[in-house]
Parts: C-alpha cells; sequence; structure tokens
C-alpha cells in the first residue's frame, strides 16, 4: 500500500501502529558546590487548600482531568526537602522534594534571575529518576527555561502536579506576577507520557514534544516481529545488509529464498526500516541478552494459555503446515542436561552452572530454566538465566529464589525449554488492533478486513499504552501546540507511528491542525538517545540538538506566535516513510547532505588512487547555517573536523583522499546547522550526515 502526505496537507494515509522503548539513556547531573547566590529561603505551602476542588475523570473509567483549579487527590502536598544554590553545571537553585505519602519524588533547577526569561521545560520518562542530567540543566538554563523532573514512573499526573507546583515555587522565588510557560516532553516510553499529558490536561503545560514516538498498537509488536525475522533471516542478514548500504545494489530481497522474502516483507510492512538492516545486529537483537525487552513475562501474565494454544491448536505458526511453521518447530528446544559444577561468587552464592550438553539449536535466548532432582522426574523449582552453548555455562540472574539455589547440587538435573519465547515471536499475529487505521497490520487481514490468524482475546498493546500514558490516550485532542519529532532509522519506535498520530490529530482538530501540530522526520537517527559513539558514529547522527530546537521554536511559536518550520513532506509505502532528498522540499529543521566520491555513490579503485568527494550541504530555509563539517574517510566513527569558510545555509565541499589499504570503506561527511550560526555553542546543533562506499582493490 503507497499513501501520501505530508503532516499539514490534506491527503490521508490509512493510520498506523508501533513502538516501544528500546533503550533510553538517562544521564544523572552531577553534584556541585553550594554557594550562596544571594536568593533568600523561600516557605511555600505544602498541602492544597481546603476549598479547591480534586481533579477527577470528565468520563467514568477514563483518565483524571487536570487544570490549575483542581487538586489530584493523590499528589496535593508537595514539600520541600532541600534548597540549595550550586555552581556546576551552571549556576543554578535546586530544589529537591516529594509529595507527602507517596514515593515520588522532583526536581526543580532555576536559572538566576537575570536569566530567566519566564519559562520551565519538564522531560518524563517511564524510568527516570528525579534528577535532570547535567545537560539538560544547563540547556534550559541557556534557554532561559528551569527545568522540571520527577521520577513519577508511569502516567502524567505526579508530572501534572510538579509542574503546577513549579510555578507556584518559582512566582515567589523570582518575585514575578507574569505568566510561566511550561513545556513537557519525552521520547519512547515517554512520548506516551507526554501525549498523555498534552491530551489529558489544560493550562498545565503549554505545548508538547513527543518524540520517537509509539502508537496503542506497539508494545510488544514491533519486538515480536524482529524477533520473528531473526530466527528466519540471521544467516541472510549480512547481505540485506550490502544491498541497504551506501552504494549496495538496493535490491535486499536478491539472495533470499521464498520464506525469507515473505520473512522480509512482514518485518518491512510492520515498519522495521529497510535502510536500518544496515546495523543488522542491531535489528535482530543479536546485541542484546533479550531482544524481547521482558515482554514475554508480561505477556505470560496477561494472556497464559497463549503457548499451549499456539502449539496445539489450528491457525497458528506452530501447528501451520508451511516451510516457516515447518522452521519455527525445527527451532524448538527441550533438553535436559546433567549439573556438573555449580561456581560461587564471592558470598558463596550459585552465580553459574556448567552442564554435560548444551542444545545444538544455534539460537538458545529466551529459554526457560527448570530445575529437577538427579531422577530427573522431581522438580525443585525453576531459574532463570542465560545459556551460552558453545561453553555449557548458565549464568544466572540475580533475582533467582535463594531455596531453589539452595537445594540444587552437582548430579541435579535441568531442563531447557523455549516454547514460550519462540512462540512469543509471532505474537504479534494475533493482535491484529480493533481500533481502525492501523495499516501496519493490514498484511494480517484478507480482502473482508478481517484477520487471517486467531485473535486472543486481551489487546496486550493497547493494555500496556494506557498504563504508560495514565488512561486513554492517542485520540489527537491535544491541548496546546505540539510538534512530534520522529526518525527515519528508528528500528523500535519505527518511523509510521508518527504519521498515524498525525492522522489523529488532524481528525480531532480539523482547520485549526496547522495551527498546533507539526510532525519532523530526521535522517540517519535511531531510537538511542544520547551520545553516538563507536562504529555506529559513521552511521548515525545524535538527534539532542534537533530535539533541543524544536523545545526553543515550540516556546517561540506559542509565545511570540512564530511559526516553527513546517512539516516534514513524505510518502507511506508498505509502512515505509520515504522524504525528499532536497532540504527545501523536505522542511522540518535538519541539513541535507548530498555526498559523492568521483561523481557517483560507489567507487571501485587500486591502492594508491586518489579519489574525490563532493558534497552540498544544504539547511532548510529559516533553520540556520551550518556551523561544523567533519570527515571520516574510514567510515569507523572517528572524525577530523574540516574548515568549510563562511556559515552559511548553504556549503559546498570538496576533499580528495588516497588510501593505501585494500578493503571495503564507507566514508562520512558529518555536519551540523545551528539556528544562530553560531559555531561556539554546544546547544541546538542539528546534525546530519552523507555516506557513500569506496572498494580499493
Amino acid at each position: 500500500m503507497k499513501t501520501h502526505g505530508t503532516a499539514g496537507d490534506d491527503r490521508s494515509h490509512g493510520s498506523p501502529a508501533g513502538a516501544w522503548s528500546r533503550r533510553h539513556f538517562v544521564r544523572n547531573a552531577t553534584a556541585g558546590a553550594v554557594v550562596v547566590l544571594g536568593a533568600s529561603s523561600i516557605q511555600v505551602p505544602s498541602a492544597a487548600a481546603a476549598s479547591r476542588p480534586q481533579c477527577t475523570a470528565r468520563v467514568n473509567g477514563g483518565p483524571v482531568w487536570v487544570t490549575p483549579d483542581c487538586d489530584d487527590p493523590l499528589y496535593n502536598q508537595p514539600v520541600i526537602d532541600s534548597e540549595a544554590d550550586l555552581t556546576t553545571p551552571v549556576p543554578h537553585r535546586k530544589v529537591s522534594g516529594h509529595f507527602a505519602g507517596t514515593d515520588k519524588k522532583f526536581t526543580l533547577c532555576l536559572p538566576l534571575k537575570q536569566q530567566w526569561q519566564g519559562r520551565f521545560f519538564h522531560k518524563v520518562y517511564p524510568l527516570q529518576d528525579e534528577n535532570p542530567a547535567a545537560e539538560d540543566i544547563a540547556f534550559g538554563v541557556d534557554s532561559g527555561a528551569y527545568v522540571v523532573q520527577t521520577n513519577g514512573g508511569i502516567g502524567y499526573r505526579v508530572e501534572a502536579a510538579t509542574a503546577k507546583f513549579s510555578r507556584t515555587y518559582a512566582a515567589r522565588y523570582y518575585g514575578s506576577k507574569k505568566r510561566i510557560y511550561g513545556y513537557v516532553y519525552g521520547g519512547s516510553g515517554g512520548s506516551y507520557q507526554t501525549i498523555g499529558a498534552i491530551e489529558n490536561t489544560s493550562g498545565v503545560w503549554d505545548g508538547a514534544v513527543p518524540f520517537i514516538p509509539g502508537t496503542p498498537g506497539s508494545m510488544p509488536n514491533s519486538f515480536t516481529v524482529r524477533a520473528l525475522a531473526r530466527l528466519v533471516l540471521r544467516n541472510k542478514a549480512p547481505l540485506i545488509a550490502d544491498a541497504v548500504a551506501p552504494g549496495g545494489s538496493g535490491n535486499p530481497y536478491a539472495h533470499l529464498n521464498e520464506v525469507e522474502r515473505a520473512m522480509l516483507r512482514e518485518a518491512t510492512e510492520m515498519g522495521v526500516p529497510l535502510r536500518a538492516w544496515e546495523d543488522y545486529r542491531y535489528v535482530l537483537g543479536l546485541t542484546a541478552p533479550d531482544a524481547l525487552l521482558g515482554f514475554t513475562a508480561i505477556v505470560r501474565s496477561m494472556d497464559p494459555t497463549y503457548a499451549d494454544d499456539f502449539w496445539g491448536k489450528p491457525g497458528y505458526l506452530g501447528t501451520e503446515q508451511s516451510p516457516l511453521g515447518d522452521l519455527i518447530r525445527a527451532a524448538r528446544i527441550d533438553h535436559q542436561a546433567r549439573v556438573e559444577q555449580i561456581n560461587l561468587d564471592s558470598q558463596n552464592k550459585p552465580k553459574s552452572l556448567v552442564l554435560d550438553t548444551a542444545p545444538s539449536q544455534p539460537d538458545t535466548t529466551g529459554l526457560d530454566f527448570t530445575a529437577y532432582e538427579s531422577d530427573g522426574t522431581t522438580v525443585i523449582g525453576t531459574l532463570s538465566g542465560s545459556l551460552d552453548p558453545t561453553t555449557r555455562v548458565i549464568t544466572l540472574d540475580s533475582g533467582n529464589n535463594a531455596g531453589v539455589l539452595a537445594a540444587l547440587g552437582t548430579g541435579d538435573k535441568l531442563r531447557m525449554d523455549n516454547r514460550w519465547s519462540l512462540a512469543f515471536r509471532a505474537y504479534h499475529r494475533y493482535q491484529v488492533p480493533t481500533r481502525p487505521g492501523f495499516y501496519a497490520w493490514d498484511q494480517y487481514r484478507g480482502p473482508d478486513g478481517q484477520p487471517l490468524h486467531p485473535q486472543r482475546k486481551v489487546q496486550v498493546g493497547p493494555a500496556i499504552s494506557a498504563s504508560t500514558s495514565g488512561g486513554g490516550t492517542h485520540t489527537g485532542r491535544i491541548n496546546g501546540k505540539v510538534i512530534v519529532v520522529a526518525n527515519l532509522l528508528d528500528t523500535d519506535a519505527y518511523p509510521w507511528p508518527a504519521d498515524w498520530y498525525r492522522a489523529r490529530v488532524k481528525e480531532a482538530l480539523g482547520k485549526g491542525y496547522d495551527d498546533s501540530f507539526r510532525l519532523w522526520f530526521n535522517d540517519n537517527a535511531d531510537h538511542l538517545e544520547g551520545p553516538v559513539t563507536g562504529a555506529r558514529a559513521a552511521q548515525i547522527v545524535e538527534f539532542t540538538g534537533i530535539l533541543q530546537q524544536a523545545l526553543r521554536d515550540l516556546s517561540s511559536w506559542v509565545e511570540k506566535g512564530v511559526a516553527p518550520a513546517r512539516s516534514t513532506p513524505y510518502d507511506v509505502d508498505d509502512s515505509q516513510v520515504e522524504v525528499p532528498g532536497n532540504a527545501t522540499a523536505r522542511r522540518g529543521i535538519q541539513p541535507a547532505v548530498d555526498l559523492t566520491v568521483d561523481g557517483t555513490d560507489r567507487v571501485d579503485v587500486a591502492v594508491g588512487r586518489s579519489v574525490t568527494f563532493k558534497a552540498r550541504i544544504e539547511v532548510p530555509p529559516g533553520a540556520g547555517r551550518i556551523v561544523t563539517t567533519e570527515w571520516d574517510f574510514a567510515g569507523i566513527g572517528t572524525f577530523t573536523p574540516k574548515s568549510f569558510g563562511l556559515s552559511r545555509r548553504t556549503v559546498e565541499v570538496s576533499q580528495t583522499f588516497t588510501y593505501s589499504k585494500p578493503g571495503t570503506y564507507f566514508p562520512v561527511l558529518r555536519v551540523a546547522a545551528q539556528r544562530q550560526g553560531d559555531t561556539a555553542t554546544p546547544f541546538a546543533q542539528v546534525a546530519n550526515l552523507g555516506r557513500v562506499r569506496v572498494v580499493v582493490h
């Protein structure tokens, strides 16, 4: 299916689903020295006024509706635990507190009075603590904003209570009666909270930046389809990677058999970006001990009969008579081994087990371990850990039952079984959304629109989404201005969920849509927040600068009426988001890099022969000027800055290089743009890169 769209036009797509958090980097601020900056301690009331109404749901069973005029019954007593004036990472006042009767904590980091411009930035994420990252504090101060953060976990209610309390504190601290503007932002799981916050409150925040967003159908389906692909495509993945890499054939299906082609199409139509397969180890979860992020245990608790049905009932892949069904049955592990040795840690507790045999299958992830006495029939209990089949060693997890470990001895038996984890890899097939518009699942529907496979009674994705966001969300009924930031190489949240949410907002807002909503797609960026290091830096860019500029543009939009860059125009073809290559046509705020080597995207040369790289770098209109260019001719993630002349919107550069050793290289030109053309600031530098292939014989 091919659709067309601009986040700001009237052309409609279908509607999609898709993403959860892979990894999310939260860096703690470094404690600074306490100094006195001249501000006196301020006493803020810690209890809500008795006459104020409580915040309640507007419909029975719905999410709690929060406004400045009501108090949350759970979070109505903010208590300040400490106030300190710090010098690092920049001078600021740090206010630490909690809500009485709860385990919820908050931190406010306020700039000096002469630096504050009447706003705050509020970051949310389910797994963060209450301590903002040093970089976030410094960026907030540089942007005239104080910073808010909590250890709120899931939902938006404690975030809303903290945001409201922060205004009370800031007004007294700064001695100001002016309106204080607030902006909430969060990525991955935090995007659910951010959307929950901006849809279910009014007057608490003025705008929001949800980034790398998912949909109510994303969890765990964005990961199960990749886990199934891991089973089928693991051996052919390097060929797929070569085809989609710069200078490749562009045909990732060329070397695949029928079942492999079908699997790649299934993953692609679910939304896995084809170009992301260049880093196939990440796509297939080969770099993580649990590529399913613990979702197997969640589904086992919510849908306990699933594995039995998968292996025993018609319509499921476990019983299906097909090449893929044969393959998944061949991957079954049900192996019993003898415990030959128990290795202890420094506290004399078992840390690993050495077995006499191990399963012969190459993929031994997601095993269940059941311990038996030496007779092989009397159950001792269950254990958790990971098996290295080469060494026959099971490394035990720290949370194992102490009684089971104490009863286990050499000579006892251990059964290894992957029936649940193997069945779970196909779970997305039995989770076709009942809510309309999720076009990634069209491949699992027949001509009549009905699912082709049996469907589970429980819809796990919407349940997890509702829990994470704090209630019914993703209605599109936003209460404030919103800039969504999505990345085209995101293999965890996928790019198309941003299109799905765009459609929801447009449907909800109608004519007012373009006055309140933007969607920016960014190229060569993935799901992982924070610095990009090592070899990955030669393939993707950090997107922190994009988020920082989005927050600044959002505040200008709300406070001054300065409309931000228009949304990125794009097409959606079989759940793959495609954007224009030209920066002027692409819009948004990310520069575009058109890099060639000897006039093309690939050259084959002899050792010692020079090649010439040329690039045209362009920043979208109004998005700033180029401030840095860096070259990595080896394509290993080690960059060397290179002067390019005057900072301007369009830059053309040329470099000649000679390779002295044979090999296949992917040279990289990395660039950054900054709104004011400031080459010294570390903030709001919007990055992109260009790559080509050089084969040296």
